[in-house]
């Protein structure tokens, strides 16, 4: 068992003030693998000044200096990747195979691409009599989630110091391990001191002080809505910049000349990503009412095929659950589900034959719109079927929703597709499938949040605009 004892501020790792831990469990078996300390308000508040002390040093340094240290982030990462990969199976519960490739892979790719961007960014140009410059915002509050932790860290951190801000980072106290791998990591690289800290610590100790704190220029948040509500409310004190990726109930609507197989395995993949524990899973599957026994029938097929097993197992399709909270959360709905009339395609919530672990059975149900389900974020392996009549319902369906995060469409005629995905209000929507790109920009509308993460969308969340102007030359 790894019990960490301090927190990383000002370039060094300082010993906790207080003696109060966070328990981090392992998913499958529910033994206790790693703890963190709980941090106060006096040591974000610390940190905080570390990070308003390095920025002027760190943000006038040349683009390809801060990028040099980044680059040596990435040749660390991709020397732990076993060792991250296994503590975010153990902490998320993503099988071990998919975690490498993606919790890990994803964040080495992105810190290079954090790199890139920069190194390719134009700083500034002439407009008229203006010379119209880019400049970093400032001091940073980074607040991380547990689903996919390492990556939603990486959006937040590599790009907010590429762009030449200083950070403080509150990584989720659910999974903690890959955030504390990183900060060695990050130390190894050898930044200036206060460049990066990072103070573990729950929401309303930590979290809070660095969205209200007056010297934190922007607050960057991905996580639930409530809280993040919470984020923004306290970060209105200072009128600091707000950036908030939310919730999602996203919809895949496929339309009456789709390739039902494809597009119902398709639905079911994007929605069971990471045992259904992604803000941006396909939660909805929009079908034909005429094609509902059609796409049950290959719906029943496919979950059938979905095995779940311990985290660590090379051969796991499904993992379990981060926490038992979250496993009895998502039973719970599907109890709900069922009591409000839902029809069961496949699953259900009796507890999978394990004597440990937060396993829950990957689950369809047929719901009406304006069931709990068709509404709620689930977060667990759970996916609502609704059917619909004719296109003009399917997309009123797609839209109702507080969220507006992710969504696909799929049909035989990509023109028409591309159309209807037009239509839906929403940050992303996959036209027939197709991959993840990370370089365009993700995030949403409505409850879903503000702001953009990924490529250069993301990179420019944290600078200013500044117009310098000159008096035109005389004629």
């Amino acid at each position: 068992m790894k019990n960490y004892d301090s927190h990383y501020i000002n370039g060094q790792w300082v010993k906790a003030q207080g003696a109060q831990t966070f328990e981090v469990h392992d998913s499958t078996t529910e033994e206790v693998f790693a703890s963190v300390p709980q941090g106060t308000r006096a040591e974000a508040q610390q940190a905080v000044l570390a990070a308003r002390a390095a920025f002027d040093a760190w943000s006038q340094l040349p683009v390809e200096t801060r990028c040099s240290y980044i680059d040596k982030i990435v040749e660390g990462l991709k020397a732990r990747t076993e060792e991250m990969g296994t503590a975010i199976a153990r902490e998320v519960g993503m099988p071990i195979k998919m975690a490498k490739m993606i919790q890990v892979g994803g964040p080495v790719f992105n810190w290079g691409n954090a790199a890139k961007v920069a190194r390719r960014f134009v700083w500034e140009e002439k407009v008229g009599n203006s010379l119209v410059v880019r400049e970093p915002i400032g001091v940073v509050g980074c607040i991380t989630p547990w689903n996919f932790p390492l990556n939603q860290i990486t959006l937040k951190v590599a790009f907010a110091m590429a762009a030449g801000c200083t950070v403080v980072l509150k990584p989720s106290e659910i999974a903690p391990v890959n955030a504390m791998i990183l900060t060695e990591i990050i130390h190894a690289a050898g930044l200036p001191a206060g460049v990066f800290n990072l103070v573990n610590g729950s929401g309303p100790e930590v979290g809070e002080v660095l969205a209200s704190h007056p010297e934190v220029d922007m607050v960057s948040f991905t996580g639930s809505t409530r809280a993040g509500k919470r984020v923004a409310e306290l970060a209105a004190q200072s009128v600091k910049r707000v950036a908030l990726e939310l919730g999602g109930k996203s919809a895949s609507l496929i339309l009456p000349d789709a390739d039902l197989d494809a597009a119902v395995k398709g639905s079911i993949g994007a929605c069971l990503l990471n045992s259904g524990q992604t803000c941006s899973a396909h939660t909805r599957m929009l079908v034909p009412e005429s094609k509902y026994d059609e796409v049950k029938k290959i719906a029943q097929s496919v979950f059938a095929k979905y095995t779940l097993g311990p985290s660590l197992d090379e051969n796991t399709r499904l993992g379990p659950l981060v926490s038992a909270a979250q496993r009895d959360r998502v039973l719970d709905f599907i109890q709900l589900g069922l009591k409000e009339g839902a029809e069961l395609i496949a699953g259900g919530a009796d507890r999978p034959a394990f004597d440990k672990g937060y396993f829950v059975q990957p689950t369809a149900l047929r719901v009406k719109p304006t069931d709990t389900l068709a509404k709620e974020e689930i977060f667990g392996p759970v996916l609502v079927v609704i059917t619909y009549k004719d296109e003009a319902e399917a997309i009123r369906i797609a839209n109702d929703s507080i969220y507006g995060l992710g969504g696909g469409v799929w049909g035989a005629d990509e023109a028409h597709a591309t159309a209807v995905a037009r239509r839906i209000r929403t940050g992303q929507v996959d036209i027939n499938g197709a991959p993840f790109n990370s370089n365009a920009p993700f995030g949403g509308y409505k409850q879903s949040g503000n702001g953009r993460e990924n490529g250069k969308y993301g990179f420019e969340e944290f600078l200013e605009f500044k117009a310098l102007q000159f008096k035109p030359a005389s004629a």
